[in-house]
């Protein structure tokens, strides 16, 4: 049975619920269309920082933050157009700005849809207008995104966007990685590396993009808590960046349309013409060892 239901809370909480699989999630539209709690059987599959969540001046560390129009960053958080400098911070500011609620289902799964225009903010930073609709689809194991983007300006309008999703992880030495790559590029030095199939968590931090993806989906199989969890994209999703920090409980795997820099550089730049609508997907699904 599926059902969609609103939590009296503050910010307002949409939970989204499957009680043949006990799967549960959280959605917090007033703060980024956040998701915040993912269950499968019970058990917890996102990280997420409650206490960065309750300040609003920081940035919100677990669930799903969405990333647009950029991933990652930009020197000095500016950008080109036209001759002229614009500026962003570091994963753009849909996360930052609150979404609205415009479409519940249960017919098929538990769905709702949530969507973010354009407003003054934005157009100073981003001159252009814009609508996006996510939908968040819980069915069994499995929750999967499907993300439209429509250009509302009159001019072709130039964008990346990606998910930052934290899953929790209790012992780090006891994940295996299935990753369709062979080498990524390194955040924290720049350089590009050979990717031997697995990382040294002793590092106090680990940062990098997987590039020249061979394939659209990725595992990690969990040993100590039992699980496998399986990550698929559509064909936009250019990059797989990889993110932990040492002694925290989560890592992050982020499918990202382009790398850093996008917006200056035009690498795996995603353009969308006037008018028109741009529909990526990414799924995840939770498998018991």
């Amino acid at each position: 049975m599926f059902a969609v239901a609103l939590k009296a809370d503050s910010p307002p909480t949409y939970v989204l619920s499957d009680t043949d699989t006990d799967a549960r999630l959280e959605l917090v539209p007033d703060r980024g269309g956040i998701a915040t709690r993912w269950q499968v059987e019970g058990q917890d599959v996102f990280y997420f920082d409650r206490d960065r969540f309750t300040n609003p001046e920081l940035s919100v560390r677990g669930g799903i933050p969405i990333l647009f129009p950029i991933c990652g960053n930009l020197p000095d958080n500016q950008y080109s157009l036209e001759g002229q400098t614009y500026s962003l911070k570091q994963h753009g500011f849909a996360r930052d700005l609150p979404w609205q609620v415009t479409q519940q289902d249960v017919s098929n799964g538990a769905s709702l849809t949530l969507e973010l225009t354009h407003n003054d903010t934005t157009l100073a930073r981003y001159p252009f207008e814009f609508k996006l609709a996510f939908t968040f689809k819980l069915r069994g194991h499995s929750l999967e995104l499907q993300q439209q983007f429509t250009n509302l300006s009159t001019q072709p309008m130039p964008f990346s966007t990606g998910l930052h999703p934290y899953f929790l992880v209790e012992d780090k030495s006891q994940l295996t990685f299935d990753i369709p790559s062979s080498e990524f590029r390194n955040h924290l030095n720049g350089g590009v590396e050979a990717f031997g199939g697995s990382f040294d968590f002793s590092q106090d931090e680990i940062d990098l993009a997987f590039q020249g993806l061979t394939a659209t989906t990725a595992t990690v199989t969990d040993h100590h808590l039992g699980r496998r969890l399986t990550l698929s994209w559509s064909a936009d999703y250019t990059k797989l960046v990889f993110w932990t920090v040492k002694g925290k409980d989560y890592y992050c795997l982020e499918p990202w349309t382009a790398p850093r820099n996008a917006l200056n550089t035009g690498e795996n730049l995603l353009v969308i013409d006037p008018q028109q609508t741009l529909e990526t997907t990414v799924q995840m699904a939770i498998a018991f060892l």
